[in-house]
């Protein structure tokens, strides 16, 4: 487990068996995105099923959602997969607007995305 932090955002990995878990929490902006930047990076590396855990973000701006939409291209490239979870007001507004929603698998909490292994 590995947690790395900013002033307004913090991120913390988990490695479990079946998936790499990156918990988010606080403010995702252009302020805040490196810890985030750093932590998909990691799991990348590792490959496999990344879920990341959305619904202790309380904001995301376009910085947060282009780093999840590069990951997701990254580790489609490798045969892996990237998901969401928790994703609710007002961050999933966002997703929506700009249409991202579709382009991830979303689910309501981890224990729902463990149970739906391959949904990506």
């Amino acid at each position: 487990m590995r947690t790395t932090s900013g002033k307004r955002f913090t991120v913390e990995a988990k490695s479990l068996p079946e998936a790499t878990v990156l918990v988010t929490a606080g403010e995702l902006d252009h302020d805040t995105a490196e810890p985030l930047r750093q932590a998909l990076e990691a799991a990348q590396r590792d490959g496999g099923r990344l879920l990341v855990d959305l619904s202790g973000l309380d904001f995301c701006d376009s910085t947060g959602l282009n780093l999840l939409l590069g990951c997701r291209l990254a580790v489609r490239e490798t045969g892996g997969s990237l998901e969401l979870i928790g994703l609710h007001p007002p961050v999933a507004r966002m997703f929506h607007i700009t249409g991202a929603e579709r382009l991830f698998p979303v689910h309501p909490d981890l224990e729902a995305a463990l149970a739906h292994p391959g949904s990506a």
